[in-house]
């Protein structure tokens, strides 16, 4: 197993091979619980196995403190049309509670910025809570901006279905 090299010693991180799909489940789930929306999980080992390893639609980090799992990233590359360029967006990061204010999430952003320049990528973007204050001020510590000018806008499930099925 080939890990990325850390400042801290106990640190490994590495990416996830399909036998961690467990494991990426439950930190799912985990940040679910975090976010007071554990009742939107649908993801299963099932769906995970074919969005992520079948059809690579995502790439997954795991960190690990003394042989532990600790934490995730799931991150998957975007496309900018203004600088042409592909980006990275973080759909999750998530370290347990008792590794946070460690240097955990600065050593996985530091790995996310060296997959960006190996990649050309201009961009690593994601999206905070805005009542999730800690990581809020983590994110302002590494120099991270914060958009107010773009709106997010999303089309769930349904929201596809129904112009997939021309009911607008």
């Amino acid at each position: 197993m080939k890990y990325f090299e850390s400042k801290i010693k106990e640190l490994k991180i590495r990416y996830a091979v399909e036998e961690d799909i467990p494991v990426i489940l439950d930190f799912i789930k985990q940040i679910a619980i975090y976010e007071n929306m554990l009742d939107k999980v649908v993801a299963t080992e099932k769906s995970l196995k074919e969005t992520i390893f079948e059809n690579n639609r995502a790439e997954v980090l795991l960190m690990e403190f003394n042989n532990k799992f600790i934490g995730y990233v799931i991150y998957f590359f975007n496309f900018s049309t203004f600088i042409g360029r592909a980006g990275i967006y973080v759909e999750d990061l998530y370290i347990n509670e008792e590794y946070r204010g460690k240097g955990i999430g600065k050593e996985v952003f530091k790995i996310l910025a060296h997959i960006a320049k190996k990649n050309k990528c201009e961009r690593i973007e994601w999206t905070c809570l805005d009542w999730n204050e800690p990581s809020l001020k983590f994110y302002k510590s590494i120099g991270a901006k914060k958009n107010s000018e773009w709106i997010l806008h999303r089309l769930d499930k349904e929201g596809i279905d129904k112009i997939y099925n021309k009911e607008l």
